[in-house]
């Protein structure tokens, strides 16, 4: 892979840009070049989020992700807003468990992935943004597995440690799901 540009977007407080920086750590353990640029609105929760990153072998003109290799949408408002700007041939993933509208497009790989109940069925609710990223990361294979879990162990914050292994059981059902 040379390079990969990725748009996560949903409600705040799923996770958007969490997922966004395990992704960042996770590219630069892997010695790429890294962007990682957070929008969202001025509400704390419920407000939108979308986060851009970008992974490459090369220099990075800009840190804005415009027509994304992989969308991942959380809620439905990010996929209508952002579906017709993936390139064609790339991937879409949906938290199906939240958006029922099923993508029209042909041109672009769609995973329905039921992540919020995957992880509320493991009774870890509000993880499944890890869900998601278990399955980008297998879809991609964006960096190794070590370097994923250490772009996780950078991201969490040391007051919430004790949340490691939960995060780690939500990626790897991403893998298998």
């Amino acid at each position: 892979m040379t390079e990969l540009n990725i748009l996560l977007a949903g409600f705040g407080g799923q996770g958007i840009l969490f997922t966004g920086k395990v992704i960042a750590y996770a590219g630069l353990m892997e010695d790429m070049e890294v962007s990682w640029l957070p929008s969202y609105g001025p509400e704390m929760r419920g407000g939108t989020a979308n986060c851009s990153v970008c992974l490459s072998k090369n220099k990075i003109g800009s840190p804005l992700v415009t027509n994304p290799d992989v969308l991942v949408a959380m809620n439905l408002p990010s996929l209508e807003k952002f579906e017709n700007d993936v390139v064609p041939g790339g991937l879409i993933i949906i938290d199906s468990s939240i958006i029922k509208k099923k993508v029209e497009r042909t041109d672009v790989k769609v995973i329905y992935l039921p992540a919020s109940e995957i992880a509320e069925n493991a009774g870890i609710k509000g993880a499944a943004n890890m869900v998601i990223l278990g399955k980008l990361f297998k879809e991609t294979g964006f960096c190794s597995p070590e370097n994923l879990d250490k772009g996780l162990q950078k991201t969490i914050p040391a007051k919430k440690m004790d949340l490691l292994d939960k995060n780690r059981l939500c990626i790897k059902l991403g893998t298998e799901n």
